[in-house]
């Protein structure tokens, strides 16, 4: 129960960042046309801020099954570079049914504070994905809801709070980590190169973060790699 009590202080300011995000998905969703129940329901079983804005616009726009695959793929692929990340950390509890609700609450956030965790158990990633999932579901009610009587410099601004965040949560571990550090410089310095080089800027965002990731992985693998723990097979 402790390490569930923990997992679910460490998600409040992740909830909390969402909840200002998935309101502005909630207002573009019933723009384009969805009800506000449809809104909340794609938040509730997605759980994919730039996979759900392609999502909704691909279909207000009426567009096929190929082209949902490839945009879901393209966006989402991160997701499993983090969860194949992560899963050397986690206990061997994580089995079944564990292992699939493990894979569908991975965000970027989420993985960025359970990855500063030594290893990482079922209670504290329940703990830690509960505040994140209310937040988007109840952030998308209310922007579908409430959005309209909004101004749009309100709505703007909203729309950088989980920038803010993630930053907030990356700092405190970059500083105190020379590898890490390294990898979130490399990350912005390719990010900065996919947006203003203009051979690369056309390139899907989905890819263009995979890639940054990969990159960054690879170099600190190579040059920072971590010593295994000696002690057999414990």
């Amino acid at each position: 129960m402790k390490d569930f009590i923990r997992g679910l202080k460490s998600g409040i300011p992740i909830g909390l960042g969402y909840l200002s995000v998935s309101f502005s998905f909630g207002i573009l969703a019933v723009s384009l046309g969805f009800e506000w129940w449809q809104a909340v329901i794609i938040s509730m079983t997605t759980l994919t801020s730039a996979g759900q804005l392609a999502a909704v616009n691909i279909m207000a726009a009426s567009g096929g099954y190929v082209a949902m695959l490839v945009s879901q793929l393209t966006v989402n692929v991160r997701y499993s570079f983090m969860s194949v990340s992560l899963s050397q950390k986690v206990t061997p509890e994580f089995k079944g049914i564990k292992r699939w609700l493990f894979g569908f609450f991975i965000t970027d956030e989420i993985f960025a504070v359970a990855s500063a965790q030594n290893s990482v158990n079922t209670r504290f990633f329940g703990g830690l994905s509960v505040m994140p999932y209310i937040g988007w579901a109840l952030g998308t009610l209310s922007g579908s809801l409430l959005g309209n009587i909004l101004p749009e410099s309100v709505m703007n601004a909203l729309c950088i709070a989980i920038y803010g965040m993630f930053i907030a949560i990356i700092a405190p571990v970059a500083k105190a980590s020379k590898p890490l550090l390294l990898s979130v410089a490399i990350s912005a310095a390719l990010s900065c190169a996919f947006y203003y080089i203009p051979l690369l800027s056309g390139i899907s965002s989905g890819i263009a973060i995979s890639v940054c990731a990969i990159a960054a992985a690879v170099v600190c693998a190579l040059f920072f790699p971590v010593k295994e723990e000696e002690g057999g097979n414990e």
